[in-house]
């Protein structure tokens, strides 16, 4: 059968354990995904950083860890896996639903259901995408769901506008001048297999790759000094050289002066910041 959010509380509720990881079973159930595409999730997955799960339940790390070893040895079989890298958030999900479940579970007949049903639940990429209408994506009703869906996806660390660019780079590539919304989910969850060595670097869709004028042509070249990959070690690296608010000023000069978008500006000022000698490439 197919488990309902009151199937789950329910044995939750029925299940020994301890108040603390009663409430963690219970915040893990309250992310969970009961559409297939909800924030970029399969059916039945929740995606928390420990960081974040540690401050919703007000406990240190380390007994976090213990809470979770008691739901995963439980009956509830919790499991959890991290398959986009050390930072990326950590999938879980109950394993225990996963099969039929024991006859002495009730079937819900439809009252407590209603996360599966909510608009807000279904699939959040619906509609059209036109390719050509915003370059910028903060101008688009996209953004924020990019932002939602990505942290539990390849491309959790990436920057909204990249990711934004290399989809509409990739279309135009293919001559696609309107697509289905859920082709940009798709794009983000198969990011590692389209960002391959021979796709164009995210910075590459940042400007053209012939520059018209001397501003462009120097913005260009300033990019080109800093490849994105290394963006948060040149960042750390130079904030450390001359301060937080010296290098946010720098990023708004950069947008001041050439008007592009802010990621654009940050692999801007990595890339003088790397011709000037201050920090290594």
């Amino acid at each position: 059968m197919e488990p309902t959010t009151g199937l789950i509380l329910r044995r939750i509720t029925q299940t020994d354990l301890s108040v603390s990881a009663h409430k963690l079973a219970t915040l893990i159930l309250d992310g969970i995904a009961w559409k297939d595409g909800y924030n970029g999730l399969s059916r039945g997955t929740a995606a928390f950083t420990l960081t974040a799960l540690a401050e919703k339940m007000d406990v240190s790390r380390q007994y976090l860890t213990v809470l979770l070893g008691e739901l995963e040895a439980s009956s509830l079989k919790l499991e959890r896996k991290k398959p986009n890298g050390k930072f990326a958030p950590s999938l879980f999900r109950f394993a225990a639903f996963d099969q039929s479940e024991s006859p002495h579970d009730v079937v819900s007949k439809g009252g407590d259901t209603s996360l599966s049903k909510e608009d807000s639940h279904k699939t959040i990429f619906s509609g059209h995408i036109n390719i050509d209408d915003a370059p910028n994506v903060f101008r688009t009703c996209w953004a924020e769901l990019i932002k939602a869906a990505k942290t539990a996806l390849p491309c959790w660390n990436v920057d909204t506008q990249a990711i934004w660019e290399r989809f509409v780079a990739f279309n135009r590539a293919r001559g696609n001048a309107r697509v289905p919304a859920g082709f940009l989910l798709g794009f983000m969850r198969r990011w590692r297999t389209s960002t391959s060595s021979t796709a164009p670097s995210p910075s590459a869709a940042l400007v053209p790759q012939h520059p018209a004028d001397p501003k462009a042509q120097e913005l260009h070249d300033q990019i080109r000094a800093a490849p994105s990959a290394n963006r948060q070690f040149h960042a750390s690296d130079l904030c450390r050289l001359i301060g937080q608010a010296a290098y946010d000023a720098r990023v708004v000069d950069v947008v001041r002066k050439f008007g592009c978008p802010r990621f654009a500006a940050i692999l801007a000022v990595h890339g003088e910041a790397v011709l000037a000698g201050e920090i290594q490439r």
